[in-house]
């Protein structure tokens, strides 16, 4: 049975859906000395942020087949180190967004009443309303730096509040942006016009130091900044510089460039800052989605299932993968037969997504059909997050190429490869019930369900041929499931497959091909 290392808190519910696949340990707050010394027992890991998976606990492990950050972000997991290994890393992208954007806007309106001093000021028997004399948003500009998830629902309250909304995001087009309410613009003239600016945007190197002193000189007086994403992306000695010289009104942090806060001088400033100890994601609610949710991720990886939230393989919203996941097994099970109908050591495949296959997104769809084309050399070495580095380390130059006319079936895939044993291509679609159906060998029309064990001919159409192989295949005890032949023209050359119940033995290909009329044989191991 599969293991499991729980290394940080999370809701038992995750650990019950875990339970039911695997052997689940929770051992929290272990150092990283004792993490490698134990990571190599473990096909899985689920952490929170406490736990750093470093290169060297990667490193370390020998069978680890993804790891789940139960949150948004996976700035503790190193994800190149991971994916060079082959180790898929999932997270929770939608779990917590209610919670986060919640506590945005409950930092915003703190900020603005300036709730926790008054709130301390009264607990310390003192009535200084005057002291604490707030700010109304209503009419108010904000500023949405990044409107994905998170952003979007802070723009919707906002709006319902009667804010006004400019939004940053250069992955978003302005149709969307208009349907959400805001007015889509640039950082410089958000950071001019916005009174309240929160940021929703995951830490990268253009986004570090996003809010400096450069952005900060561009701002009202009376601007107020609120960070409930991700720390680093603010320079904290800027902004601690902006609010004591009154360049900027107030800020509210839910995140800093080191956690937990240390000695920061943010912490001796007044009603002009608030802080929280990282709290974005912290309701029970959020708890249990997120844990639910990369739970069920390792369960199904575990399962043999792609992961629908992998960060480090190509990404599908949940409802777009249910719509080409037949369609992953269909590349992967191809491109497992072309490999091999080519001889290995492929030098180029060709993926041709063909009738309504051609207006999905194809990237998934090229990697599992790398997947099997490298299965038979690489094994278990080769999965969905590696496939493409290990083709490209191989020299294995892809083209793609969409072709959305409709022939005999709604929507398939054509996979052409060059290797050792020259030029070969397999088509594929999918019948109703998603069965996979091989409907062309080397453009030769056929119709066969792929088997485990498989004989391919190239021989010419004429009588008796047939009936040689089969009393070939007989004489050494080989049973015939099923057998189509598919030609062009009469008596032209054609394509023969046969599945078989038993695999080949050694040294009867060498007989086949000298029957008369063959002019070559291929098997195929699926």
């Amino acid at each position: 049975m599969p293991k499991v290392l729980v290394s940080d808190p999370i809701d038992q519910v995750g650990i019950d859906i875990l339970s039911q696949v695997a052997q689940v340990d929770v051992k929290t707050g272990l150092p990283a000395e004792e993490l490698i010394k134990i990571v190599p027992e473990y096909d899985a890991m689920m952490i929170r942020s406490e736990t750093k998976v470093t290169k060297e606990i990667i490193e370390a492990a020998t069978q680890l087949k993804i790891i789940g950050r139960a949150g948004v972000g996976v700035d503790n997991v190193d994800v190149p180190a991971a994916t060079r290994k082959g180790i898929v890393v999932v997270n929770s992208p939608e779990g917590n967004t209610i919670a986060a954007a919640e506590h945005a806007l409950a930092m915003m309106l703190s900020l603005s009443r300036h709730i926790p001093e008054a709130n301390q000021s009264v607990k310390n028997n003192k009535w200084d309303r005057k002291r604490f004399v707030g700010t109304e948003v209503y009419k108010k500009t904000l500023g949405i730096v990044g409107l994905g998830k998170i952003g979007s629902h802070v723009a919707a309250v906002a709006k319902a509040m009667g804010m006004k909304l400019l939004a940053y995001d250069p992955f978003i087009s302005i149709e969307r942006a208009d349907q959400i309410g805001c007015r889509l613009v640039d950082l410089d003239i958000l950071f001019r016009e916005a009174d309240y600016i929160t940021l929703h945007i995951p830490k990268t190197p253009e986004t570090t130091h996003i809010i400096g002193t450069e952005s900060i000189a561009k701002m009202k007086p009376t601007a107020r900044i609120i960070n409930c994403a991700r720390g680093g992306i603010i320079d904290e000695i800027a902004l601690l510089q902006a609010l004591r010289e009154g360049k900027i009104a107030g800020a509210a942090l839910d995140v800093f460039e080191k956690e937990p806060l240390g000695e920061s001088e943010l912490r001796s400033l007044g009603k002009e800052v608030i802080l929280t100890p990282h709290l974005g994601a912290s309701t029970a609610e959020a708890q249990v989605n997120v844990a639910v949710d990369v739970a069920e991720q390792i369960r199904d990886v575990l399962l043999g299932l792609p992961a629908r939230s992998a960060v480090n393989i190509p990404g599908l919203h949940p409802d777009a993968l249910q719509t080409l996941r037949p369609y992953l097994q269909l590349a992967e099970t191809l491109g497992n037969m072309v490999g091999q109908l080519a001889g290995g050591r492929v030098e180029s495949l060709n993926i041709r997504l063909q009738g309504d296959l051609a207006n999905n997104q194809s990237q998934p769809v090229v990697v599992a059909a790398l997947k099997g084309l490298l299965s038979q050399a690489l094994r278990e070495r080769v999965n969905y997050v590696n496939a493409s580095i290990e083709a490209k380390e191989r020299g294995i130059h892809v083209i793609e190429t969409r072709d959305a006319d409709v022939r005999d079936y709604s929507g398939s895939l054509q996979l052409s490869a060059k290797g050792a044993l020259g030029e070969h291509s397999v088509t594929g679609a999918l019948l109703g019930d998603n069965e996979i159906r091989i409907t062309s060998v080397d453009e030769f029309p056929v119709n066969v369900d792929p088997t485990q064990h498989m004989l391919f001919t190239l021989h010419r159409d004429m009588p008796g041929i047939i009936g040689r192989i089969g009393s070939l295949l007989g004489s050494f005890n080989v049973n015939i499931a099923s057998m189509q032949v598919g030609r062009k023209i009469v008596r032209g050359d054609a394509v023969m497959v046969l599945s078989l119940d038993d695999p080949l033995p050694d040294g009867i290909l060498a007989e086949i091909i000298k029957v008369p009329g063959i002019k070559d044989a291929y098997t195929v191991t699926l």
